[in-house]
């Protein structure tokens, strides 16, 4: 079916004689400036990746709290745990999503190898399931409703759509048709925008942003997480993980584009300017705009060292820590759907 690796300018080759030829020196000093030792690097990545997990968790348990802290505004009970639940739900969207969509970026890269990642597509679907049910069992308890009673709410009917939606699309990656959970993570987002959206002031437009804002930053995170997994499978074929890195970065700006104009409009919409400083909406927003620019820094230098080295390990390098502060940024955007709505605290008439 494929027409195999392109040959590896890394790979000894075999001489007349039968005998491996020697490594040139220019792999020989590539390899010495590619970075740490192997030994290093395997406790150096995990320890790093741990410290990154419990900051974002630290974040989503104490963050709803701390960007409230003298803003006056009312307490929202079990703020961090439901920014735990959300972080959850975001992740298995991203992650389902950029599943989706990365075999389209790597089915046209010529000489690619035959190995693909594993799929955590369905692990993630069944994880956002729990934490949409997990959401409604919290609803529940502070609502002092049952169960059954809660389903009748607005917000616990939303939730018990999104948990049935990623139930089926979890089905769906299980089958051999996976791309059909298309359809179930539709409903999915278009659920949590209407959830995200409670306001009595133009809420289906704001749900339309979120759609949008939504969908591009999941295809955004979730992608480049599958194209990072590929990139190292494939690190025995440089040519086609840095072909595979290039489809993505394209990508990636149309995408960036989309948040850039739909998180404007809907900060424009929903943050008056007298309260940035003084409601935690605002702070947090502050926080996600710092982060985002992190990330803008971190995908610009990757992308000129893809443009500038043949071998891809230093852009590899960057769009790794561009995904650890992405991983941050969801973990932020999680809080911003937590704390109160800015708009009526505001002074404006």
């Amino acid at each position: 079916m494929f027409s195999g690796p392109p040959a590896d300018p890394a790979t000894p080759t075999m001489p007349s004689g039968g005998a491996p030829s020697a490594v040139p020196p220019v792999v020989e000093m590539s390899r010495e400036a590619s970075g740490p030792t192997p030994g290093r690097r395997s406790w150096t990545a995990p320890l790093l990746l741990g410290a990154a997990g419990v900051l974002a968790l630290l974040v989503a348990l104490f963050g709803p709290g701390l960007m409230a802290r003298g803003t006056g505004e009312l307490r929202i009970p079990g703020a961090g745990l439901t920014t735990v639940l959300r972080t959850v739900l975001f992740a298995a969207l991203a992650l389902h999503l950029g599943e989706l969509l990365a075999p389209q970026l790597i089915r046209p890269v010529r000489g690619r190898p035959r190995t693909a990642v594993r799929s955590w597509a369905a692990y993630a679907a069944l994880a956002g399931a729990a934490a949409a049910a997990g959401q409604i069992v919290r609803l529940a308890a502070v609502s002092d409703l049952g169960i059954t009673e809660t389903y009748g709410t607005r917000e616990g009917g939303l939730l018990l759509l999104i948990a049935n939606g990623l139930v089926l699309a979890a089905l769906c990656a299980a089958s051999k048709r996976p791309a059909l959970a298309l359809a179930p993570l539709a409903v999915v987002i278009g659920a949590e925008a209407l959830r995200a959206h409670p306001e009595a002031y133009s809420p289906e437009f704001g749900a339309a942003l979120t759609v949008v804002h939504l969908t591009a930053a999941s295809l955004w995170t979730g992608g480049l997480l599958y194209v990072l997994r590929t990139m190292w499978l494939w690190r025995g074929s440089p040519v086609a993980a840095r072909a595979l890195l290039g489809r993505y970065a394209r990508l990636a700006v149309w995408l960036y584009v989309a948040l850039a104009a739909t998180g404007t409009a809907s900060t424009l919409r929903r943050l008056p300017l007298d309260v940035v400083f003084t409601s935690a909406y605002g702070r947090t927003l502050l926080v996600k705009l710092a982060l985002m620019a992190v990330v803008s820094v971190l995908a610009v230098a990757a992308r000129r060292r893809m443009l500038r080295d043949a071998d891809p390990s230093a852009a590899h390098r960057l769009a790794r820590r561009e995904q650890v502060v992405l991983g941050l940024v969801v973990v932020v955007s999680a809080v911003l759907t937590v704390v109160p709505d800015p708009h009526w605290i505001s002074l404006r008439p």
